[in-house]
């Protein structure tokens, strides 16, 4: 027991003695950690040469797009042959990807040899056999007369321009065996974007933002990029840490100063190093008692799969001794262990610079999503990764110990070459797919010039039957005279009170206009809340709470004294019969408040002056809100004449002749009408251009079969639209993988200033991802794509339509005055057309596209309903002066 115990300790002081020795002499092949994070920023610096258009020439690391857009995201389905081509033989699959209870991938596989005189022959001749193998393959599967979608796994260096570029024949996809990898692995787990070689030869690819891939056009969504990081280095950049054995190798193979760092690391190649390293150390007597045999300096005789074999924890020093005898070495036990110390110093340097590069990538990806934690999974291939007992340990451990912030899945690939091949096939197929029967259903979104010729001829003989009198009682446009008879001139002078009431606030402003030739406005005002109970109690109710709150204004600017003047903006629907008196028709915006409709809402505000008795005001005017934008603007820039407001609603006016407003006396002059133009349409007349889901939006609102117009280009309504498209989208399985989300179902839930933040050029897709993922729509970079898309669609008809409308309007104006040519300025208010991005824009061209022989300035109001309120009740008490006088 004690001599076992002796021999034991004998052999473990041995074996540390060996351990160290070697350690000495191989120290440069032991890489700290400090040095790896530093090949890890090297890679990461060559990474973005190889994507740069400007370095991409001249970088080692070619970083060569794939145009492979998308991973599997499960719905992928259908039939498809895959060629796997990378050596003496090539193999054919047939793919069946199904759905029944869950998805499911059956294999048939044929394997074919390809001839050495045709692998070194012409590509004609490749090919054309190639084209024979497939055609025997198909006729033993029975489907000759199918026309499957080929994919073609092509393992070699190739510069893509597009997926199916170089190939005359039905094939969707051309793909390099490391993005199979990637694939094949995607399959299982959606959250694979890495795809891993560590054979023969080495290589990775990546999912990589589009807008940093400066070699293909666009900027949205993400491609998978091959590496090609075998040639890493070969600029002379890992010099400092390659060993002269590294070298030695180089100056031997078929392509010296090419692929170093595959030449560091690959299983081609770590057999060879092995070798060479035992053999100097024979030489320097520190091996086999310094004997040297001929099969010992035969290049090719340490293969890599000894090195395997020799690192095996109980069999490895067997297994060491019986390749050694084989190369007639005659080892000792101290050989062997020393040996089996050389092939995992070896081994462990080929996973820890596999670990640095790979930790680039990942890091890059964490970058590109903007997450302090990436959660990750990398598919992995290759013989050196499946068949070394501790390879696969050691690249993990290492590479989660370089990238501590990152949770990293690493997933062995099944038969990635040819499954990643029918895997690329099926998502090209399913995006090419998708793409059309998207594009088929947003093509009734995209308006011809025609169709919005159309729209513009049917507002001006809606606008005309609102106007005249026989026809104005069943017109949908309304073209409600305001008595507004001019816009402001400059002489305006005073200080006015403006009441502005259209929700559950309400404002109370002290309007201080000074003429001259600084002209100035001043403003001061205060809000007020309107208690739910008063919206929704009496009339009495409501107009006393107002005239409090005017009293509380009054008191805290120090007036009361004073009988202003007062312009009170009532954004309701009203007919009004004089400039003071407007009749309410109906309240909308959640009040209920009685024995109001069908009465004068300036009697109404009257009369609660009167029973508070504490002060008297001027009313001069009611106000719609649009009007107020018309004359703010006007007040600016005297060309103003037309008022527009685009923002939760949609309305506009414009100053008309007074000849044609036939429902008020008199033809000299003009008068601004308020079109009331949301309800454009409810007469059916834009049936032809409104889609399922326009009717969808109508069906289930407040006021369905009203205010059609509106809702179609109208912020209120425009999220609802697209939150319509994106459940059919869902439905048919072309977004968030065909799972409803409770907040999809939810009406209202994507509002308006959701589009104009997806629509952003600023924001890059991951925005989008992140206020998808705000609405509770967990999706991926492709639905983001498809989410922008729709909102585009969406929001880009609504400025078109609204620009017809408008180009209706001024070439009304126009024919009206009798000109060749008109200069007119909008002034227009709403927060749709603030703040989408390109609204306003394909709004403007669409005027000019359809109304050529004007030309409109568009002027952005200051406070219509304010100030504009303000400015009419000036005009209103300029002209009332005048008349008196």
């Amino acid at each position: 027991m004690i001599a076992a115990q002796l021999l034991a300790y004998f052999f473990t002081e041995l074996k540390d003695d060996q351990v160290k020795k070697i350690d000495k002499y191989l120290y440069s092949m032991r890489l700290s950690d400090e040095t790896l994070v530093d090949i890890m920023s090297r890679f990461k610096r060559e990474m973005h040469n190889g994507l740069s258009r400007d370095f991409n020439p001249t970088a080692t690391v070619k970083m060569l797009p794939t145009f492979v857009r998308s991973i599997p995201d499960g719905s992928e389905k259908g039939d498809f042959i895959a060629l796997d081509l990378g050596g003496s033989y090539f193999r054919i699959l047939r793919v069946k990807v199904s759905h029944e209870k869950k998805q499911t991938v059956q294999m048939e596989t044929e394997i074919y040899d390809t001839p050495e005189d045709i692998m070194h022959g012409t590509g004609t001749r490749l090919f054309d056999h190639v084209a024979e193998c497939l055609g025997d393959f198909m006729e033993k599967q029975q489907i000759k007369d199918k026309k499957l979608p080929v994919g073609f796994t092509f393992s070699f260096p190739c510069r893509q321009s597009k997926l199916d570029e170089d190939y005359d024949a039905d094939i969707m996809a051309v793909v390099n065996d490391t993005v199979g990898t990637m694939m094949t692995c995607g399959f299982d787990d959606q959250r694979c974007e890495v795809g891993l070689i560590i054979g023969t030869g080495t290589n990775a690819c990546y999912m990589e933002e589009l807008r940093h891939i400066d070699l293909v056009e666009g900027d949205e969504g993400r491609m998978c990029i091959n590496t090609e990081w075998g040639a890493f280095g070969d600029d002379g950049s890992l010099e400092d840490i390659r060993t002269e054995f590294d070298k030695e190798i180089d100056r031997g193979s078929l392509n010296p100063g090419k692929q170093l760092f595959e030449k560091m690391v690959s299983g081609q190649y770590m057999g060879e190093l092995v070798r060479l390293i035992l053999v100097k150390m024979a030489k320097e007597g520190l091996l086999f008692e310094g004997r040297i045999t001929p099969e010992l300096l035969t290049k090719g005789k340490f293969e890599t799969k000894h090195v395997s074999a020799i690192e095996k924890s109980k069999e490895g020093l067997n297994k060491a001794k019986e390749i050694l005898t084989r190369l007639g070495v005659e080892p000792s036990h101290e050989d062997c262990i020393a040996v089996q110390h050389v092939c995992t110093i070896v081994s462990f340097r080929s996973a820890n610079l596999v670990a640095s590069t790979l930790g680039a990538i990942l890091n890059q990806l964490r970058d590109n999503k903007g997450v302090t934690r990436l959660r990750t999974t990398v598919g992995v291939d290759g013989s050196l990764y499946k068949m070394h007992p501790q390879y696969a340990r050691r690249l993990q451990k290492t590479t989660r110990r370089l990238v501590p912030d990152s949770d990293v899945r690493f997933l062995l690939s099944e038969s990635g070459s040819g499954k990643g091949a029918a895997m690329v096939t099926a998502v090209a197929y399913r995006l090419s797919e998708q793409h059309r029967l998207i594009d088929e259903t947003l093509a009734e979104f995209k308006l011809t010039h025609e169709q919005l010729l159309q729209i513009k001829k049917r507002m001006r003989s809606e606008i005309e039957a609102g106007l005249r009198k026989k026809t104005h009682e069943n017109a949908k446009v309304k073209m409600l005279p305001t008595f507004v008879r001019s816009t402001p001139d400059g002489t305006e002078n005073g200080d006015f009170l403006a009441l502005d009431l259209g929700g559950t606030n309400f404002r109370v402003l002290l309007v201080k206009i000074r003429s001259g030739k600084r002209r100035t406005v001043e403003m001061h005002n205060k809000i007020y809340a309107i208690p739910i109970e008063v919206m929704q109690g009496t009339g009495e109710e409501l107009f006393d709470h107002i005239v409090s709150c005017i009293s509380d204004f009054l008191d805290y600017m120090g007036i009361k004294g004073a009988r202003l003047p007062l312009g009170f903006t009532f954004s309701f629907p009203c007919k009004q019969t004089s400039l003071d008196a407007g009749i309410l028709l109906n309240w909308t915006k959640g009040f209920k408040t009685t024995d109001c409709e069908g009465e004068d809402v300036v009697y109404l505000l009257r009369e609660g002056i009167r029973r508070r008795e504490e002060f008297d005001l001027d009313v001069v005017a009611v106000v719609n809100d649009t009007v107020g934008t018309m004359m703010t603007c006007a007040y600016e820039d005297p060309n103003c004449e037309i008022g527009l407001i685009v923002g939760t609603g949609s309305n506009a006016c414009y100053m008309e002749e007074m000849r044609n407003v036939e429902m008020v006396e008199g033809d000299q002059g003009r008068m601004c009408v308020n079109m009331e133009w949301g309800a454009f349409g409810d007469n059916g007349c834009l049936d032809d251009i409104r889609t399922i889901y326009d009717k969808a939006v109508d069906d289930y609102s407040l006021n369905a079969g009203k205010q059609r117009y509106e809702k179609m280009i109208s912020g209120m309504y425009l999220g609802e639209i697209v939150r319509n498209i994106l459940i059919d989208f869902t439905k048919r399985g072309f977004l968030f993988r065909g799972q409803i989300s409770e907040s999809l179902k939810t009406r209202g839930i994507f509002e308006t200033k959701f589009l104009s933040q997806i629509e952003s050029d600023r924001l890059a897709l991951l925005q989008v991802r992140t206020i998808l993922q705000q609405l509770g729509l967990n999706g991926t970079c492709d639905d983001s794509i498809i989410v922008k898309t729709v909102c585009g669609a969406v929001s880009r008809r609504g400025a078109q339509v609204c620009g017809a409308g408008m180009a209706a309007v001024v070439d009304k104006i126009r024919e009206n005055r009798g000109l060749d040519h008109l200069d007119i300025t909008v002034g227009v208010d709403g927060t749709l057309y603030k703040l989408h991005p390109h609204f306003s824009r394909i709004m403007h061209q669409t005027v000019k596209d359809l109304a050529p022989k004007c030309n409109v300035t568009f002027l952005l109001s200051e406070d219509g309903s304010g100030k504009g309120a303000a400015l009419i009740t000036a005009v209103g008490c300029r002209l009332r002066d005048a008349e008196q006088n």
